[in-house]
């Protein structure tokens, strides 16, 4: 009984640190924010509980809608083309070809991922500058006249949207990587026999057994792409205009801008619950959708 005593003591030691470190920076600040929801501070005064106003004035307020419509354009666009992109290229990478240059490949479209989202707006700020980003002037050299690319309410979201996409494929690249690798030989020489090849193959064989790798992938890359900060922050600001203002920049400049803790912790209530229902929404379609070996 002593050494069993001695082995639960020195598990519990083991998980402590982070078990602390899971109270103080994730559970206590999640239930701070709840709380916060129904009050109005501003740091300065003392919190004054206002009970649902700020959920009243958050559904009458123009610029939290148009974020809202900003990032559900953004999760749409930016999620189908993430997981398009990751899932040919790691299609075309599991293909035939020598095992330096894959690991190459692997290696190569990973590499965006361990940048910062912040850095790597700020280079393509740069490149896709109206007045001296290369992309202007390798346009120039074929003589299309210069493109408004951050300045543009049309094409602001489509930078954001590629520069996203350029530096987070390369997450689901690794999954889809994976899934593919887990598919049994035997499976494609019976396809081959019955003449599923090409995008038959693709679609009848391939899609169906990665279909749980696509199920993870897609979950974490709407997650990830309701929170879209970085990007469109460094990028254009939240504009021109508010072409570009996600919710989460509407919950950073009403918390750091503005003072408005409580009307910011009630925009990130409503984004967790949204969050949590499209996750819930997905896991929900996969029963008919997911096909598992």
């Amino acid at each position: 009984m002593n050494k069993d005593r001695s082995s639960v003591v020195l598990r519990w030691l083991f998980l402590a640190p982070t078990m602390l470190g899971i109270g103080l920076f994730v559970v206590v600040p999640i239930l701070g924010s709840l709380v916060l929801a129904f009050f109005r501070w501003d740091i300065i005064t003392s919190p004054q509980f206002v009970g649902l106003q700020n959920f009243a004035e958050i559904a009458t307020d123009s610029t939290v809608a148009v974020s809202f419509a900003n990032t559900a354009v953004f999760v749409v666009v930016a999620v189908i083309a993430q997981l398009c992109v990751a899932m040919l290229l790691a299609v075309l990478v599991q293909s035939s070809m020598p095992g330096w240059l894959r690991v190459f490949f692997r290696s190569t479209f990973f590499f965006p991922l361990v940048l910062s989202a912040a850095s790597v707006s700020i280079l393509m700020k740069y490149l896709f500058n109206e007045s001296y980003g290369v992309i202007n002037w390798a346009l120039s050299l074929v003589n299309i006249p210069a493109v408004p690319w951050l300045t543009s309410p049309q094409w602001a979201m489509v930078v954001v949207i590629c520069v996203y996409v350029w530096q987070n494929f390369g997450f689901s690249f690794l999954l889809f990587i994976g899934g593919l690798g887990a598919i049994p030989t035997e499976v494609y020489e019976a396809g081959d026999l019955d003449g599923a090849t090409g995008l038959r193959r693709f679609f009848h064989l391939t899609l169906p057994l990665v279909s749980p790798t696509l199920l993870v992938a897609s979950v974490m890359a709407i997650i990830s792409a309701l929170q879209v900060f970085d990007q469109p922050y460094v990028l254009t600001r939240g504009g021109p205009g508010d072409s570009t203002r996600t919710v989460v920049m509407v919950i950073y400049e009403s918390a750091f801008r503005q003072l408005e803790f409580g009307r910011a912790s009630a925009i990130g209530l409503i984004l967790m619950v949204l969050i949590m229902l499209v996750t819930a929404a997905q896991f929900r379609l996969a029963r008919r959708f997911v096909f598992y070996q």
